[in-house]
């Protein structure tokens, strides 16, 4: 009985560290603009025009959980785009694995307009064409 009289921010602690996606360490939080820098010979790179520092704007406060990396990228998961901490920010499978998985902790529609979208959202919506071609 005692654990269900538990501080409830210790038990959230403690049921975090079980999930791949935890809270963050760091201050960013909703509506932040962070630097994402894009890793080279990556589809993140070739859809950002090549590698290199980027400004993205973070609406969470979620991150990878460090003890999980190794098994995501054990499994295929490619971290090809991080923060300035070396934390993933953007992860991709290469094209044998999946056409066009590429996943992202920020909001690239929030930095989107029909007039210039996003590097991702242009990317995925060319993938979404390649595919309905086929």
């Amino acid at each position: 009985q005692g654990d269900l009289q538990a501080n409830p921010l210790q038990l959230a602690v403690a049921y975090a560290a079980t999930l791949a996606v935890t809270p963050l360490s760091c201050a960013v939080g909703w509506g932040i603009e962070g630097s994402v820098t894009v890793l080279p010979e990556t589809r993140a790179a070739e859809l950002y025009g090549g590698p290199g520092e980027r400004a993205e704007s973070y609406y969470c406060s979620y991150g990878v959980n460090p003890e999980f990396r190794p098994r995501l990228e054990a499994a295929g998961l490619r971290v090809t785009g991080t923060d300035p901490d070396g934390e993933p920010r953007i992860v991709e499978l290469d094209r044998d694995v999946h056409p066009f998985f590429l996943a992202t902790l920020f909001i690239p529609q929030a930095r989107s307009t029909p007039e210039r979208p996003h590097p991702v959202v242009r990317g995925l919506a060319a993938a979404l064409g390649r595919r309905r071609g086929s």
